[in-house]
């Protein structure tokens, strides 16, 4: 590409020219209706969460980010599982592809409110060398934490892309949040930000770009409907209108997933009403709250003996209410079980 070579005035012959901004913006009249569908569902999800107390909502937003990423991974053919995902959030030993978990870990920390998006070299963890000498230790142990490529652009040819791409963005400003995403996957792959096989660092950005329709939200949720639009091509009407319904039934999604998560809640405190005392009314709570715990953690946010927490979490999994997801005798990892 030349010069700004995201520029909406075209590009090198040969190159695939993005449809214009004219293009998008017709679209978006167009489908009127499927985008005051689609920000009513995210926004009576970010209703939802604006609902909880802090450490609830962090816990709801570890949870659909645990969701997200088991999805994204799957569309570009590396899979994990959320509890997968989980384990190695909690420094939790899982013999899984290492290279996926590190997109994983990396994914996990964008979508729970890490870096800013308009800072695409810190987004996607990437370091200059004479960076490092500011600060070299604490770069390098997030280098060793975060993905690392050697594929996509690098030095100045990376920073020329990212402003190629941030530019062309601008050309998109009058689209709605939610309305300009699926030019920005493409967009970015066109500026080739991420390498073969990276499709996850596109989307990661998306979920996070959306958000600024929804300032409660520091990512908006695809689920499973995001795999039939993350890779997706066609022209804007039928990209955008894939996209808005994408949009409302990952919302939608997230809402029922939290309303089951309270629904367990309360079956489990009456499940355990006949046990003594209030202890395992606080460690459903803590399930409640939080998506995977150590008992460790069990204990401190229940308030109550090591003892304690090892008696009842076993007692509640031989009654079906929680999960112990590492299959281990210690370092023994909860979850609520749905």
């Amino acid at each position: 590409m030349r010069g700004s070579g995201l520029s909406w005035q075209g590009f090198d012959e040969g190159e695939p020219a993005p449809p214009r901004p004219a293009d998008w913006l017709a679209a978006q009249s167009a489908l009127a209706v499927d985008l005051a569908g689609a920000a009513l569902a995210a926004g009576r999800l970010e209703a939802r969460l604006a609902l909880m107390d802090k450490e609830t909502r962090a816990g709801a937003t570890r949870r659909l980010a645990l969701i997200e990423i088991e999805e994204m991974l799957r569309a570009q053919g590396t899979p994990l599982s959320r509890e997968e995902i989980g384990l190695d959030a909690m420094a939790a030993r899982a013999g899984t592809d290492l290279q996926a978990m590190a997109q994983a870990r990396w994914a996990l920390r964008r979508l729970e409110g890490q870096s800013d998006p308009a800072r695409l070299r810190d987004f996607l963890a990437l370091h200059r060398a004479e960076d490092w000498a500011d600060d070299r230790a604490e770069n390098r142990a997030e280098n060793r934490a975060e993905p690392a490529w050697s594929e996509r652009p690098s030095g100045g040819a990376f920073d020329g892309a990212a402003a190629d791409f941030l530019e062309a963005m601008e050309g998109l400003a009058a689209l709605h949040p939610l309305a300009r995403t699926p030019a920005a996957r493409m967009l970015w792959r066109l500026a080739g930000l991420s390498p073969e096989g990276a499709a996850i660092e596109g989307a990661v950005w998306a979920a996070r770009d959306m958000a600024r329709a929804t300032p409660g939200l520091v990512f908006l949720p695809l689920g499973r409907h995001g795999r039939a639009i993350w890779t997706d091509g066609g022209p804007p009407m039928r990209r955008l209108s894939r996209h808005l319904a994408a949009v409302a039934q990952g919302a939608s999604d997230a809402g029922r997933m939290l309303d089951r998560i309270a629904d367990w809640a309360e079956a489990a405190r009456e499940a355990t009403a006949t046990i003594k005392g209030q202890n395992p009314a606080r460690i459903v709570a803590a399930l409640a709250a939080h998506p995977v715990l150590h008992t460790a953690q069990v204990e401190d946010l229940a308030g109550i003996s090591r003892d304690t927490a090892e008696r009842l979490l076993s007692r509640m999994r031989r009654m079906g209410l929680v999960r112990e997801i590492t299959g281990a005798r210690r370092f023994r990892l909860w979850a609520a079980g749905l």
